[in-house]
């Protein structure tokens, strides 16, 4: 069974999602920082370059947001080129022909709602393609049309979905069915598209007499968020160990779901929440690069810039009775741990994985299945894998979500500034005795110098590199002192004239 833990303390907020107690997803939320994501702005359009088809909407942040024509709508699209132009049928084009300085003028207010966090020197990332996230479907507000997830398989319970949300939905509005939606009755999902639909008019209502560059709507914080997007039949407990954040998410359920309402429970105990349930030491192995199975298997696990990349590798496990039930073993383990894995570190985009090479068809076609049924039963995002290539491996993509748990929790190493390996002691010696070498070349130094350390390369200079040492003090008849400095780094040292 799953559990849903929240840990609040008034720094940060954390909320963990566990099976049988492993943790399968962890969220973190800064309270120092301001979450823009999903919320919406009067704003007003301060620039328009067609040149890159796309509007600064000011939303009262330190970086104008950016408007792309892609994000805009395409009744209001119409509707503002009506306003200035005669409408014709040569004006029902494609978006990318439309050109934006026809639809946003600057100095005019617009509703825009965030899409994407600030990143760096960017502003936030706008739209006018609004949604509004529910328990059971995604309202899109301005968007006539009506999606299924993938998800859903069953072609009846498609058109059953289909046929009630079309019933229960203003016109002139749009939804997406979610998963979580399968196998529910009229009434609960009408009744999440009623809140929704009476959230979206306040949010107009508001906007006709709000203020420029005020924010009109927030989503639910964190906490809501994460238990409303992750609430079914399978979650036999939410665990809150902040009394304050346990009403409010108690007040919350009996609104959207008061048959859960009484899982949620306070968490009053000395130990913390977390570590009463063994998560900080499953979150401190999420960040290792190798992940034991439980068979004595191991998953190695490196991500760059284009992709990541898992090989699966037998370590200890030697089978009971041949090598290929070994493999086969181990592979059908691995597939498992690496769904898990993706999720937990929040890993998107290309994949590739290199799984243990099985000499017998059946058990590749086997393994294959079982990962992509894995998948679309345990992972909420969408991906697509392919069969095993010619060199044995499995390629896949999987749809990126914000930033993975590495990033969030770690900053590159000062030392090896993000390259995972630093110098040798020797290497790092060798380099000292270049750069000394070049200086007495130079005869800046004198007779006598003194060079200050880190404690591990003066041994290694005294024990080892001792006769170079020598013969830099005959070639350039100097006197050469070491001198061992604690707070000095791997390969930082210090020449002095004495």
């Amino acid at each position: 069974m799953k559990k849903i833990l929240i840990n609040e303390n008034s720094w940060q907020t954390r909320v963990a999602i566990t099976e049988n107690d492993k943790l399968q997803g962890v969220y973190f939320s800064s309270h120092a920082i301001q979450t823009l994501e999903r919320a919406y702005f009067k704003g007003t359009v301060t620039k328009v370059l067609p040149g890159i088809q796309t509007a600064f909407v000011d939303i009262g942040q330190e970086k104008a947001g950016f408007l792309h024509i892609s994000e805009i709508d395409r009744e209001l699209a119409i509707e503002r080129i009506s306003k200035t132009s005669q409408l014709d049928e040569e004006v029902r084009i494609k978006r990318e022909q439309i050109d934006i300085n026809k639809i946003l003028k600057e100095g005019e207010p617009i509703l825009v709602q965030v899409s994407k966090e600030p990143v760096y020197e960017k502003g936030a990332k706008l739209t006018t393609c609004f949604t509004l996230p529910g328990r059971f479907i995604v309202l899109m507000p301005n968007i006539p049309r009506i999606g299924v997830s993938k998800k859903i398989e069953d072609r009846d319970e498609r058109a059953r979905l289909k046929e009630i949300v079309q019933k229960n939905l203003p016109e002139g509005m749009g939804a997406i069915i979610r998963t979580t939606s399968e196998g529910r009755g009229e009434k609960e999902i009408s009744k999440d598209i009623a809140f929704l639909v009476e959230t979206w008019h306040e949010i107009t209502a508001k906007y006709a007499t709000a203020q420029p560059h005020e924010k009109l709507y927030v989503d639910l914080d964190m906490p809501l968020q994460i238990v409303r997007d992750h609430l079914d039949e399978n979650v036999s407990a939410i665990i809150v160990d902040n009394a304050e954040q346990q009403k409010k998410l108690y007040r919350f359920m009996k609104t959207v779901a008061p048959e859960f309402s009484h899982i949620v429970m306070h968490y009053d105990e000395k130990t913390p929440l977390f570590e009463h349930f063994g998560l900080e030491k499953q979150i401190e192995q999420a960040l290792e690069k190798k992940v034991p199975l439980k068979s004595g298997g191991s998953l190695i696990i490196e991500s760059t810039e284009a992709m990541t990349v898992v090989d699966v590798n037998t370590g200890k496990f030697v089978g009971k009775t041949n090598l290929e039930e070994t493999i086969f073993k181990t592979n059908m383990e691995a597939a498992e741990e690496i769904v898990r894995q993706l999720r937990l570190r929040n890993i998107g985009g290309l994949i590739v994985i290199d799984f243990i090479d099985m000499g017998i068809l059946p058990n590749r076609q086997k393994l294959f299945k079982f990962f992509e049924k894995t998948l679309k039963e345990r992972d909420k995002y969408q991906s697509v894998v392919l069969k095993v290539s010619e060199f044995g491996l499995v390629q896949m993509t999987r749809k990126r979500v914000g930033t993975t748990l590495i990033q969030q929790l770690t900053d590159d190493c000062p030392c090896c500034k993000g390259l995972g390996v630093v110098k040798s002691i020797e290497e790092e010696c060798y380099a000292l005795l270049r750069g000394v070498n070049y200086e007495l070349k130079t005869g800046k130094l004198g007779a006598q110098i003194a060079i200050q350390v880190n404690p591990q390369m003066l041994t290694q200079l005294t024990d080892i590199e001792y006769n170079a040492i020598l013969g830099l003090e005959k070639n350039y008849g100097c006197k050469i002192t070491l001198v061992a400095q604690k707070s000095f780094k791997l390969g930082q040292y210090k020449i002095e004239k004495k």
